[in-house]
């Protein structure tokens, strides 16, 4: 078995973003840690989902999600036999609702955005043939804005932060046998605590104020299995669990006097999501894959600026060895979001039959 060829189909998993619990856009993958020799890879991704929600049948929200567009990268090093190193860049999380304009909806031309963008430093040590251990710091920037608009109640509420940048860990460990490609690891990514200073404006009140509110990225735990089980065959296993429910978006004017008492954005559960692949060598220089992977909806009432609870992906990939150490992976999924439930001037709106189609291209190189 070509076990260079067939051990890249893992990172196919990671190559189409999902849409997931709370603000997760990437599993946080660290697997350029484990490619042989000098690595670096190159990334670019696109999420483009479909959510809308009906308060009666005449009034309905249109899509309220953005087609959104993201970029990564990573480099790896070896030190010596027992020493390596990997720098990965992603965007972990963020959000991008913007709901349409229309003369109807509650909620028309109400916005939110998040963006985020996080560097990670690691080093790997290998104790022994089997066993290695890896940590490093995570540095992430993160900005946010808000527009709320409430037609009925002569309500123009706006938020926008400025950029921040924060520092976190990670740390875990790994065992390989790499005659059969079996490789298991643990991954801890600490949670990193946010201090936003913010401008709020409640605009149809000609009032406005200079805040500041912390946010915390959370906590998150990574499992990854792989193992060949045939000479041609790869099978993959992968979960992750977030600490979502210390996440809490607490701006002074909204909590005070736009939805007293109220968080402008709250989770009441952390999230595991679970995938499951199975990576085929097709030829010597194709590689296909295809993943699963779910998250159980909560059944939770969720809020208007995160409308969506759970979901059920289906991925396929495939990798192209254009040279011996230049390669082409590209991969596409369908995700069927779950149906949500928001509350809405006490009166429940229902976001059901969403769906997001991915697409990611990566080209990665050997030296």
């Amino acid at each position: 078995m070509n076990k260079s060829l067939i051990l890249a189909t893992l990172c196919t998993i990671s190559t189409t973003k999902i849409y997931a619990g709370g603000m997760d856009l990437s599993r946080q993958s660290i697997a350029p840690l484990f490619e042989k020799g000098t690595y670096i890879e190159l990334s670019a991704y696109t999420l483009d989902p479909e959510v809308s929600g009906k308060l009666t049948d005449s009034i309905q929200s249109g899509n309220v999600a953005k087609k959104s567009y993201f970029f990564g990268g990573a480099y790896k090093q070896d030190f010596s036999n027992s020493t390596s190193m990997a720098i990965i860049i992603d965007q972990p999380f963020g959000a991008d609702i913007r709901y349409p304009s229309s003369s109807t909806y509650p909620l028309s031309r109400t916005s939110a955005s998040v963006d985020t963008t996080a560097i990670k430093g690691i080093i790997r040590y290998k104790i022994n043939t089997p066993f290695s251990v890896y940590g490093g710091l995570r540095n992430v920037t993160s900005s946010g804005e808000v527009t709320v608009n409430q037609p009925s109640n002569n309500l123009l509420y706006t938020m926008k932060t400025d950029t921040q940048n924060d520092w976190g860990y990670l740390f875990g460990a790994a065992y390989e046998i790499p005659d059969i490609a079996l490789r298991i690891s643990l991954t801890y990514n600490s949670a990193i605590k946010v201090d936003f200073n913010s401008q709020e404006n409640i605009v149809t009140s000609s009032f406005a104020k200079k805040t500041s509110f912390n946010v915390d990225m959370p906590k998150s735990l990574n499992f990854d299995f792989q193992t060949g089980i045939t000479q041609s065959t790869l099978l993959m296993f992968a979960a992750r669990w977030v600490e979502w429910e210390k996440t809490k978006i607490t701006p002074e004017l909204f909590t005070q006097f736009v939805n007293a008492g109220n968080n402008l954005v709250g989770y009441k559960e952390n999230t595991i999501t679970y995938s499951l692949g199975l990576g085929q060598k097709l030829t010597d220089t194709l590689t296909g894959l295809l993943a699963v992977a779910y998250e159980k909806p909560s059944g939770n009432v969720v809020s208007n600026l995160s409308p969506t609870d759970g979901y059920t992906s289906l991925t396929a990939g495939l990798k192209y060895q254009a040279t011996q150490n230049t390669a082409i992976t590209t991969g596409v999924s369908y995700t069927w979001i779950g149906e949500a439930k928001t509350n809405l001037a006490g009166n429940e709106v229902t976001f059901e039959d969403n769906h997001s189609v991915n697409f990611g291209v990566k080209l990665s190189h050997h030296f």
